[in-house]
């Protein structure tokens, strides 16, 4: 776990393959997202020592519900006693009546590839009976300052959150701040305005007009849900390419074709892409296995050779 200072306020959490942000001060401040399941002692941890042993939020609000995001919610709004809150498209797929779109291991690059060894169960993500729709998307609970910016693609409800006073911007997976596709930059964590996490984005058009909204923002603080947060004249730049330029996925489930989505969860998915990974890598293990029983048959022979010449029995070589 690591705990980066983004602005006076603003503390990004990342927790495993996620970020989440603590937003405010002692007397009023929320949690916005809460990472992956079983961290809620990770997150409780860093509260405490910022506000105290007895601080606890006005409220956890999520950017949207995927595992990664919304998998401590429950634990940590039982321990505080506070409600969870998410716009009303995404309430179908974090209160029980509906799996999220399944992710996409065909799209390409490095986090697709490993999200095939991911247990198909955290695609659905059940937050408990706290969770409710946004109040309001102008007046947030704990939330002075800042607003909802409707942000869908990535998933049917997501949402950011932007405080225009020093032009911060809580992205959740509108995009990130790390090259996902590339395993260097995922193991380096170096810094760079990408496309949302190709693997569960369901609608791409959408998407790419949520992050134009986004770049309309001129943000100057680029706090998403994956990577180091980004300031300056790199986030602004990063940004605004990647609107401009948007590298859709040249092939995948959802490229053709969007999932889509109603006031019940799923109401149409793209028919499922032919996967040929699985057999290569089965191949690829049966050929090695063999490879290797080879070897072990001729290192067996020549040492049994070896011992003839020596004049040992064969059955005395292992």
């Amino acid at each position: 776990m690591n705990v980066r200072e983004v602005t006076k306020d603003v503390v990004c959490i990342e927790i495993g393959i996620s970020n989440c942000y603590l937003v405010g001060n002692k007397k009023e401040w929320v949690l916005v997202d809460a990472g992956t399941g079983g961290h809620a002692q990770d997150i409780l941890k860093t509260v405490r020592k910022r506000f105290g042993k007895k601080a606890k939020p006005e409220a956890i609000l999520l950017t949207h519900g995927h595992f990664d995001h919304a998998g401590s919610a429950s634990e940590l709004a039982d321990h505080w006693d506070v409600p969870i809150y998410a716009h009303r498209r995404e309430l179908p797929f974090v209160d029980g009546r509906s799996e999220y779109p399944p992710p996409d291991p065909t799209v390409g690059g490095f986090m697709s590839f490993v999200v095939r060894f991911i247990p198909s169960r955290n695609n659905k993500v059940y937050v408990g009976e706290r969770v409710r729709e946004f109040p309001s998307l102008r007046k947030l609970p704990g939330l002075k300052g800042w607003e909802v910016i409707e942000t869908p693609g990535h998933t049917p409800g997501h949402v950011s959150f932007f405080r225009k006073e020093d032009r911060v911007l809580i992205a959740g997976d509108a995009f990130t701040t790390i090259n996902q596709d590339s395993m260097f930059d995922v193991l380096s964590k170096r810094q760079s305005v990408n496309r949302p996490p190709v693997y569960y984005t369901s609608d791409w058009d959408t998407a790419h007009e949520s992050v134009k909204k986004l770049a309309r923002l001129e943000p100057e603080v680029l706090a998403a849900g994956h990577g180091v947060p980004m300031t300056g004249a790199a986030a602004i730049r990063g940004l605004e390419r990647l609107a401009y330029e948007w590298p859709a996925p040249l092939h995948g489930r959802y490229v053709p074709e969007p999932a889509q989505a109603d006031e019940n969860g799923i109401a149409y998915l793209p028919p499922s892409p032919t996967d040929a990974m699985p057999a290569i890598a089965a191949a690829s293990a049966a050929a090695m296995a063999g490879t290797a029983a080879v070897l072990v048959i001729r290192r067996r022979g020549s040492a049994q050779a070896i011992a003839r010449r020596a004049g040992v029995a064969p059955g005395e070589v292992a």
